[in-house]
């Protein structure tokens, strides 16, 4: 798909891209929650996802909610040995998290 597309862009690049692009119909190969500020910022612009399948259900976990939790509980310890600022995973599990989030940020950027 990438070798199919016009533009290659990390998140906020797609935004930028979409605001200056002259094209009037953008197909979208991402996650669908971001065609919701795609759509506000360029109501003149049709947006299309690549997929129907484009979920992430991970990220429809968070609510608002755990993020102010999150924010509010930083620094304090939330569980005995636990800093709520530090995340502590298994090496088995870090391993691989690692190595996709690095392939993730090797995608070309704006």
């Amino acid at each position: 798909m990438i070798d199919l597309a016009d533009a290659v862009r990390s998140t906020s690049g797609m935004y930028v891209f979409a605001k200056e692009t002259k094209a009037k119909t953008i197909i979208v190969g991402t996650e669908m929650g971001i065609l919701y500020r795609l759509k506000k910022e360029n109501p003149e612009k049709t947006f299309i996802l690549a997929s129907k399948s484009l979920i992430c259900p991970n990220m429809k976990l968070i609510t608002l909610e755990d993020v102010l939790e999150a924010l509010q509980s930083m620094g304090r310890p939330v569980l005995k040995g636990f800093n709520s600022g530090i995340v502590k995973v298994r090496e088995e599990i870090r391993i691989p998290a690692k190595r996709a989030l690095d392939r993730m940020l090797e995608v070309p950027r704006d």
